[in-house]
């Protein structure tokens, strides 16, 4: 596989979490560290929202970050010029694709989508600015009026299209077949956004980028709508482990990030979450720490240090005799074997 680019929209899909309002000064700091970790492109915020968002979204600009600053617009002409007066120049659009949001939602049709989507990337054009162009809900639309769009957005001038899965109904096997279909068929860089409701975005996005995808959107610990978005930290170890691909992300700041995400957006991360939750690399399973003893591969899928953390072995009630001779070797005592053994007969009683 080749390399993957990752789309990290915490500072925009993340922060539309009911109850998630990040400060001024949180956006900043998150949006340096995404840069410092190698994110490539870091989706800003919505600078029609007006005020604070725009001097917000301005600020981040001007950081001067290696990343590329993206700003998220509706299919609307005054939202992109607030993204331009915000100093941004590289503009993404949603466009609602599916007979759903087009009829229910804006109470359009599919011509006038047409219509607005090339007058938008015009405006867009004349104005210097590179775009993306998204396909809301692209899950649901009727596949041939969504190659049409996407194929004239292409022609028009647009730099990126994004997929998206707006209400997580996709599994691996759909999302693997619609971004192939796309592939085949069109050949710019392509984002895949999936949501998280039926517990697949991980799994999801890995199928679009095994089928094409260039780019996957993202969020730190799966923030988000809903059930949340694609995690950060599951498509990257995923597609570097699983896929072999390329992935320029400094993977052993994920405590850090994850913990300022969480602590920024007050939404705790289970211990038991997938590559950042504080208990994924402690065992206790006597089996699984003798195991492990011999040879560290045996019950682990990566090295904990690349991901910042070490391997933790827990004493309880499934432990073993090995476990605890290990353990309080590591504290520096010595058990002869009748300890061990009164150690473990606590342990089993819930008393140790």
């Amino acid at each position: 596989m080749g390399r993957l680019k990752l789309l990290d929209t915490t500072l925009r899909d993340g922060e539309q979490t009911p109850g998630v309002a990040f400060t001024p000064a949180q956006k900043i700091d998150l949006a340096k560290l995404l840069d410092a970790i190698g994110v490539d492109i870091i989706e800003a915020g919505i600078p029609a929202m007006g005020g604070e968002e725009m001097r917000t979204v301005s600020a981040i600009l001007d950081l001067g970050l290696g990343a590329e600053v993206l700003t998220w617009n509706r299919l609307n002409l005054k939202d992109i010029q607030q993204s331009v007066d915000c100093g941004a120049r590289h503009i993404h659009i949603a466009a609602p694709v599916s007979d759903l949001t087009i009829a229910k939602k804006i109470n359009k049709t599919r011509e006038w989508v047409i219509a607005e989507m090339q007058r938008a990337v015009a405006y867009c054009k004349d104005r210097d600015c590179s775009v993306s162009i998204g396909a809301e809900d692209a899950s649901r639309a009727d596949g041939n009026f969504l190659l049409r769009f996407y194929t004239l957005a292409a022609r028009e001038g647009a730099a990126r299209l994004r997929y998206a899965d707006t209400v997580g109904i996709q599994d691996p096997f759909t999302a693997y077949e619609a971004i192939k279909k796309i592939r085949e068929q069109i050949d710019i860089e392509l984002d895949y956004h999936g949501h998280n409701d039926f517990g697949m975005s991980t799994a999801n996005a890995y199928a679009a980028f095994k089928a094409g995808a260039d780019v996957i959107s993202c969020t730190v610990n799966g923030l988000g709508e809903r059930a949340g978005n694609t995690p950060l930290e599951e498509i990257v170890m995923a597609a570097r482990h699983l896929a072999g691909a390329e992935v320029n992300i400094d993977t052993h700041r994920f405590p850090e990030i994850s913990k300022r995400v969480a602590d920024y957006s007050r939404r705790s991360v289970h211990p038991g979450k997938a590559i950042v939750g504080a208990g994924v690399h402690a065992h206790e399973s006597g089996i699984h720490v003798d195991g492990l003893l011999k040879d560290e591969r045996m019950y682990q899928p990566y090295d904990p240090k690349e991901v910042g953390r070490v391997r933790e072995f827990v004493l309880g009630k499934s432990s073993g005799k090995k476990a605890i001779d290990h353990v309080y070797r590591m504290k520096g005592l010595t058990l002869s074997p009748h300890q061990v053994d009164a150690v473990l007969a606590k342990l089993k009683q819930g008393q140790a």
